[in-house]
């Protein structure tokens, strides 16, 4: 499982890279000179400077707000999905024991 680290963390880095971004020639090499300085992979930092620049239409993609609801659809289904399939499968069971062929 990757390290989760606290929302305000995440908050601080990336408003600390945001801040410092126009001392470097580009995002990545801010990401990779203040990852470690911040305690945080220089990866995760860069994921999190994307997430931003997406939730701030700065850049085209699934914003964090998208993105949850999303996972709150997929949820939702997975639990609906559930019982129907209990359902179907009674039903079924329930048809074979009432098929007048089968009657002893």
């Amino acid at each position: 499982m990757p390290k989760q680290y606290p929302a305000g963390q995440r908050e601080r880095a990336v408003r600390m890279v945001l801040d410092h971004v126009s001392e470097y020639p580009s995002m990545n090499a801010a990401c990779k000179a203040m990852g470690p300085k911040l305690n945080i992979g220089k990866e995760t930092l860069r994921r999190w400077m994307l997430q931003a620049q997406i939730d701030a239409d700065q850049r085209p993609g699934v914003t964090t707000a998208e993105q949850e609801r999303i996972r709150e659809l997929e949820r939702e289904n997975r639990e609906l999905r559930e019982p129907n399939e209990i359902l179907k499968q009674a039903s079924i069971f329930f048809a074979r024991e009432l098929d007048p062929r089968r009657r002893k």
